[in-house]
């Protein structure tokens, strides 16, 4: 039986899977209001006919950001009391959803680790999960890892448990490959701006401006996400909400798109760790920089780029926020 409010660090044992989040089916009314949040220009997520040309499928292509805004969201009934999201590792696209999809998600804690006592400060510890995400015919979508800091109601004498320390491994061309290998980038390359072939290892693609961030509890509604200190700023000491991390990604995705109009879509990230907290009225800057290109035998590339981000708060104190690693696909 849960526990009314979500589970403490030492109610969790390695093993235990979390399966009954409601299922959500990707339409245009929720893509609508998640755009109108995180924006971004993924020229795929707007033109169902040039969707149709590029990936041979039908229906209009469900924006990245919200499949993994949806999955974090659903996996959320591990970390309704969460005090922090740390970071995820190796998070994978399996197939690209379309709208009119439907997503589940299924949750397994992997490991535990209980942190060392401070005086006067609350047991806590860490809990790192596996998330995986399947649509309504059974078809996997996403796999990852997410690692969040949950607090515990008595401190822990035991030692970590399971796989605590994921470091971020490379991906193989084949399993970048496998939710896109169909696609026909060609009609992409009208769309301007830096193409693959443009791009080189220690490129530094620019992006102008920066972005406020906005609607934050009504985003974590949105996508289902519990929990409580993206809701109630009495579930922090400090007495401020903290912004769901899936908002600091959705807007540096936004950002992205921006700098490289071309992208097609994100395949998937080798890490993404939180550096610090974000709060509703920030504004984000990102810097972006190219690590790799792997060219594609069918046109086009894998870029592998690493993605920083910093909030400026409205009293202009700045700090670093966000270090994302991902790889995009361009024409």
């Amino acid at each position: 039986m849960r526990r009314p409010g979500g589970p403490y660090f030492d109610d969790l044992m390695v093993g235990d899977r979390f399966d009954d989040a409601p299922s959500v089916t990707l339409n245009s009314g929720l893509a609508a209001v998640h755009h109108s949040i995180v924006g971004g220009r993924l020229r795929l997520v707007f033109d169902t006919h040039l969707s149709e040309a590029v990936t041979g499928q039908g229906g209009a292509f469900a924006s990245p950001a919200l499949v993994w805004d949806v999955a974090i969201g659903q996996s959320t009934l591990v970390t309704e009391r969460a005090i922090a999201n740390l970071f995820y590792r190796d998070l994978a696209f399996l197939r690209a959803p379309a709208i009119g999809d439907s997503l589940r998600t299924v949750t397994t804690i992997i490991g535990l680790r209980p942190l060392a006592p401070k005086p006067g400060r609350p047991p806590r510890g860490l809990v790192v999960m596996r998330i995986e995400t399947r649509d309504q015919l059974d078809r996997p979508v996403l796999d990852f890892y997410r690692c969040a800091m949950l607090p515990a109601q008595a401190q822990g004498d035991g030692g970590r448990q399971g796989k605590t320390d994921l470091p971020a491994t490379g991906f193989a061309s084949e399993q970048l490959e496998r939710g896109v290998s169909s696609w026909k980038l060609e009609p992409l390359r009208a769309a301007g701006g830096l193409l693959f072939a443009d791009l080189a290892s220690g490129a530094r693609p620019e992006i102008a401006g920066g972005d406020v961030v906005s609607n934050a509890p009504e985003l974590a509604r949105l996508t289902l996400n519990l929990a409580q200190v993206h809701n109630d700023r009495t579930a922090q000491p400090s007495g401020n909400r903290l912004v769901y991390g899936g908002h600091t990604v959705g807007i540096a995705l936004a950002q992205l798109t921006r700098s490289l109009p071309a992208l097609a879509t994100v395949v998937a990230w080798h890490d993404c760790d939180h550096l610090g907290p974000v709060h509703e009225g920030d504004t984000l800057h990102g810097q972006v920089v190219v690590e790799r290109c792997d060219a594609r035998a069918g046109g086009g590339g894998f870029v592998h780029l690493r993605l920083r981000m910093s909030a400026t708060a409205v009293n202009d104190t700045r700090t670093d926020v966000l270090d994302w690693r991902l790889v995009g696909l361009l024409p």
